[in-house]
């Protein structure tokens, strides 16, 4: 159908996708990855932080493009003091990405932190196990923060192998966020970042070819998000981030007591995880995450079950946003009352151990039956 000449934005360029502080525009998910250091460095700038930013990996699959984009989008990049600077391999880009949370260590630094991006397909991310865990023990800069982004090639299309990597993420006790589409990439990215900086910890960001690869038109007003801090959360003596001298296992004390526990707390506070769809008389639960999310919308469709059908019938859905650590509370609060619950997810069983886990003291008169990947 044709769009009526009233409604053509006739001063529409490509480098708006770049440009454009507001609106809707068209982009497609590597798009969005290279819009979403230009959206943080603009809400560092409205709130007064001198910030810069900085990107490294190794090209892979599905980010096998991302590379060849941020080239092209250089001076809009460094418009807003970002660096590109791609590693000789993912070790050595990730090495890079840590040394880049310990400016603030040093006198005469030049910005006030530098917030980082690394990528990489799967198999970077198991040969990264040694930075992350070092990185992610000694913290991120209160004004830097680290996404981690994982290209997982679930159907093997472009790998040797299919793989995941949430459980390589976890060795490193390093939060994970599952966005679902393109809007989710520059939301969750900007939550990923405040996340970051909060818990002092790098941030797992999981993207697949599904995602990166779709195209949609979304919302880039930088300042559409409200990001607030939890206030259910006590920060200990000296907060959680990168500081020096730190012995190991002062910096093993806060991960474990501390890290783990205050990202559950910034999920809570900024909704990262919610109920969908709802019902006064639910019994049946349905969870999941990233492209399942919408596979299970779509599904729903397909049966003719919108959402007043769903309410009827007493259907619940609950969309995870950040898979690892499963925050406690809003997962308690959405089983609670349903007899089974059915998990969504892609490759292992990743969320429904820990739904079991997390569920396992319950009374089994009022704890409802899970069904994944086991039965």
């Amino acid at each position: 159908m044709a769009v009526p000449a009233e409604q053509l934005d006739r001063s529409y360029t490509l480098d708006d996708k770049y440009t454009r502080r507001e609106g809707r525009i068209f982009l497609s998910g590597v798009q969005a990855l290279v819009r979403l250091p230009i959206m943080q460095a603009l809400r560092d700038a409205a709130a007064g932080v001198n910030t810069g930013g900085f990107i490294s990996g190794y090209r892979g699959s599905p980010l096998g493009g991302f590379d060849l984009e941020l080239w092209k989008a250089k001076k809009h990049l460094e418009s807003h003091k970002v660096k590109f600077q791609p590693g000789i391999n993912e070790d050595l880009g990730a090495t890079m990405v840590w040394g880049s949370q310990q400016t603030n260590l040093f006198a005469g630094a030049k910005y006030d932190g530098v917030f980082s991006m690394w990528y990489g397909k799967g198999p970077g991310v198991d040969r990264c196990g040694d930075v992350f865990k070092h990185g992610n023990a000694a913290g991120t800069s209160k004004f830097g923060g680290v996404l981690a982004l994982a290209a997982d090639d679930h159907a093997c299309r472009s790998s040797t192998l299919p793989h995941g990597s949430e459980h390589e993420f976890v060795s490193a006790l390093m939060p994970i966020l599952n966005p679902a589409g393109v809007q989710d990439i520059l939301d969750m990215g900007l939550l990923g970042w405040a996340m970051s900086r909060f818990t002092g910890r790098w941030v797992g960001f999981k993207t697949i070819a599904e995602t990166v690869e779709s195209s949609a038109s979304v919302n880039v007003n930088p300042h559409q998000l409200d990001i607030v801090l939890p206030d259910d959360f006590a920060l200990p003596n000296g907060g959680l981030n990168i500081r020096w001298p730190d012995p190991p296992l002062d910096q093993e004390m806060r991960l474990h007591k501390y890290a783990v526990s205050a990202a559950e707390a910034f999920a809570r506070a900024n909704r990262i995880d919610k109920t969908v769809i709802d019902s006064p008389r639910a019994r049946f639960g349905i969870v999941t995450t990233g492209k399942s999310y919408l596979d299970v919308l779509q599904a729903l469709d397909y049966l003719g079950i919108d959402r007043r059908m769903a309410e009827d019938i007493g259907i619940r859905v609950y969309k995870v946003g950040m898979t690892w650590p499963l925050e406690p509370i809003g997962i308690r609060n959405f089983a609670r009352g349903l007899e089974d619950i059915l998990i969504v997810e892609e490759k292992r069983s990743f969320i429904e151990s820990q739904m079991k886990e997390a569920m396992y003291n319950w009374d089994h008169a009022t704890r409802p039956s899970i069904v994944g990947k086991h039965d």
